[in-house]
């Protein structure tokens, strides 16, 4: 939501698993999702510098993201890579999908992220998309309302990220067998859902 902040809740995640302790042995993947190029007028005329969004991700159940900014491109995506890394999170994965549903926002943007069957695929448009792949998840169905911002979305997605919980975790935290809290998650989507219309914040489908 609207003044989340997404790096302080990633930077608590961090602390809570100790990541990065084992940073040093991942072998991560990158993926440049924009680099753009601002310019600021001062009194002696235009400025151009460029910023980037960068993605890194060991398709293992490590995934962060970074922003940089620099005068030249290879810099700017250097800076994300490094801030990326900094920023790295280990996600739940089940049989190639998510434990269950879950909504992230961002600002003005909402995702929707729902477990999938083998064979799906990931199911998610703009910069979702890479974020789910380099996180090592392999069939997952996304649906993204509101902006479509690649800064928004990613943070949107991260949001969601951070919620997911394993079935060991839930168990624990409900004092509940681990098998029944097992059953009772849906690994799987339903075959037909149509995600253009399932309201999870409402608990119905349209």
């Amino acid at each position: 939501m609207g003044g989340k902040s997404i790096d302080a809740m990633i930077e608590e995640r961090r602390r809570e698993t100790g990541i990065a302790e084992l940073e040093g042995d991942l072998q991560l993947e990158e993926r440049l999702i924009y680099a753009n190029r601002t310019a600021r007028v001062t009194k002696g005329g235009r400025r151009f510098s460029f910023s980037a969004l960068v993605v890194v991700g060991d398709k293992r159940g490590f995934v962060g993201f970074g922003h940089g900014k620099a005068k030249e491109v290879p810099l700017a995506i250097a800076k994300a890579v490094e801030q990326a890394k900094k920023k790295i999170i280990r996600v739940p994965i089940i049989n190639g999908t998510v434990p269950h549903d879950v909504v992230g926002h961002f600002g003005p943007t909402k995702i929707i992220v729902l477990p999938a069957r083998r064979g799906t695929g990931v199911v998610a448009g703009g910069a979702a998309k890479p974020v789910f792949e380099l996180a090592g998840y392999t069939d997952v169905l996304t649906k993204i309302i509101g902006s479509t911002n690649p800064d928004n979305v990613v943070r949107a997605v991260f949001d969601a990220l951070l919620q997911l919980k394993t079935p060991e975790q839930v168990a624990q935290e409900r004092g509940l067998p681990l098998e029944e809290i097992r059953r009772r998650y849906r690994l799987y989507a339903k075959p037909k859902i149509r995600v253009k219309l399932y309201y999870p914040w409402r608990g119905i489908h349209g």
